[in-house]
């Protein structure tokens, strides 16, 4: 009983964070991962090949500006209005056009083949289900490439280090991925390699929409 009520609690202060206390996001990010969070998130850039990406659950909108920068052709989707909205108001103020939208992982509004790379980074459980693998898959050109990142660890032993990484254990963002690669497979995505990227250690996915050849 207490733990289900636990994970209720989790799951309301999850959602009012991507939500209503969206504005919070940046600075809570920055504080639980010691300055390196954005520094996690370019972790994917080189897994990336081909130069249309999408930034799926793209939140506050920080890696869109990276992976403009980097020159790739990159998109944006988040379920979040209130995300949408702060990334919107993050590339007006940096002069980018960088395409937009609101949706969901199950249902992207976008062509067949429309992608060489789709990316996610910390996703939450969504990312694992059925019809969001599907749909990335879909998405993606043959051979194009899913990154995502899984999580990320700070090294070393100090006090405030062990006390983050416990925050990280007792919120339930740690652990493994149930049955990862077999879910990536029933979607028809490769898994190739599973990268670890810096600083610190990060986990990086990464998988290859099957071809079809044999």
């Amino acid at each position: 009983m207490i733990r289900r009520l636990w994970f209720a609690l989790l799951r309301l202060g999850f959602h009012l964070l991507y939500n209503q206390f969206a504005w919070t996001y940046d600075a809570v990010s920055w504080l639980v991962s010691l300055g390196h969070w954005r520094h996690w998130q370019r972790a994917v850039i080189p897994y990336l090949q081909g130069e249309r990406v999408l930034d799926l659950a793209c939140g506050t909108g920080n890696l869109l500006i990276d992976l403009s920068a980097a020159g790739y052709r990159a998109c944006g989707l988040d379920l979040s209005p209130y995300m949408v909205r702060i990334t919107r108001r993050k590339l007006r103020r940096q002069g980018l056009d960088v395409p937009l939208c609101r949706g969901r992982a199950q249902a992207l509004p976008f062509a067949d083949g429309a992608f060489d790379a789709v990316v996610s980074t910390f996703p939450a459980e969504f990312i694992l289900h059925a019809a969001t693998l599907s749909e990335v898959a879909r998405v993606l050109r043959p051979g194009g490439r899913a990154v995502v990142i899984a999580e990320a660890r700070l090294e070393g032993r100090s006090l405030l280090r062990r006390f983050i990484e416990r925050l990280y254990v007792i919120t339930g963002q740690r652990g493994p991925w149930p049955d990862v690669d077999a879910r990536l497979r029933e979607a028809g995505l490769v898994p190739v390699e599973e990268g670890r990227g810096g600083p610190s250690l990060v986990r990086v996915i990464v998988a290859i929409k099957n071809t079809g050849e044999s």
